[in-house]
């Protein structure tokens, strides 16, 4: 299949399994073709960028680093964790996985001076300043933890941080809350579409063994769409709508992050269940293809 019929198709259709940015008065449609580099069904795209988590130890500094700069003054959506930069007990490659841990546990400020309390430990990692992409294919293969309270993420935001959120726009390639175990979120926010107002653009669907198999979570972005999926199965469309920022920024870099949030807005429906901790979010590898210069183009 030419990645012109793919585009075309995925252009006309949204997988009716999935909740999409159609609205409901909308005919149902037949499933988008399946999303894979891997099997070549995407010709034209190349691998740019990935990490296999070969060594044991930290993340590779050259690919991560550590987000942690609400730390101490408390994380968004009500988040109860303390996100660790360098600390193998919440992130670590370890047998060609990269885990991260979140845990139940006290610090002291002594050791961690940027310590706001919290009483849970994890880890956020992301590509900021070290790789950012405009449009391509992103897979990250993973297995999720299903503790009451945590909350995994695999996600991008633009690597501008001057421009505020939603209007910046959020890329939710899979979330997952504890308290609903099985049920995967793919989601976009933008300033027009986002959770604040309600209007956020998501699917949700059910996948029984997420959190004991590892399974392929994907998007490819484009300038005209936006597609999520899982296993090569398409799951969630959100188009292009004209030139207005509010609506689709999605023209500009933006990095990756994986991390686990403890509790929350969310995460924390139900509550923290300290006993399941330590959680842990376990990734085979992350890998990011791209258009060559040939069969990419602006967008209609």
């Amino acid at each position: 299949m030419s990645l012109r019929t793919l585009i075309l198709s995925a252009l006309l259709v949204s997988t009716g399994a999935a909740v999409s940015a159609q609205t409901a008065s909308e005919p149902a449609t037949p499933a988008v073709p399946a999303l894979s580099a891997e099997l070549d069904l995407l010709p034209g795209y190349r691998l740019v960028w990935s990490d296999e988590f070969s060594s044991d130890g930290l993340p590779d500094p050259a690919r991560w680093s550590y987000d942690t700069h609400r730390n101490r003054d408390g994380w968004y959506n009500d988040e109860r964790q303390y996100y660790a930069a360098g600390r193998l007990q919440n992130s670590r490659v370890e047998n060609g996985h990269l885990l991260i841990e979140a845990r139940a546990e006290r610090l002291e400020r002594r050791h961690f001076p940027d310590w706001g309390r919290q009483r849970y430990t994890s880890a956020r990692l992301y590509t900021k300043g070290r790789q950012a992409w405009t449009y391509g294919f992103f897979e990250v293969r993973a297995k999720l933890p299903c503790a009451v309270g945590s909350w995994p993420a695999i996600w991008m935001l633009p690597e501008d941080a001057t421009v505020p959120w939603p209007l910046s726009g959020e890329i939710d390639i899979m979330e997952h809350v504890g308290h609903v175990p099985g049920e995967i979120n793919q989601t976009v926010h933008t300033q027009a579409y986002n959770h604040l107002l309600n209007t956020h653009r998501t699917a949700k669907f059910m996948v029984p063994d997420a959190c004991n198999t590892m399974h392929r979570y994907q998007l490819l972005w484009t300038p005209d769409f936006v597609l999520t999926g899982i296993d090569d199965q398409s799951k969630f469309m959100f188009r292009r709508e004209g030139n207005d920022r509010t609506r689709w920024p999605f023209d500009r870099p933006m990095h990756l992050l994986l991390n686990v949030a403890v509790g929350g807005n969310w995460g924390g429906q139900r509550g923290i269940d300290d006993a399941a901790f330590p959680a842990r979010f376990e990734i085979d590898y992350v890998r990011v293809y791209q258009a060559s210069p040939a069969n990419s183009g602006p967008a209609t």
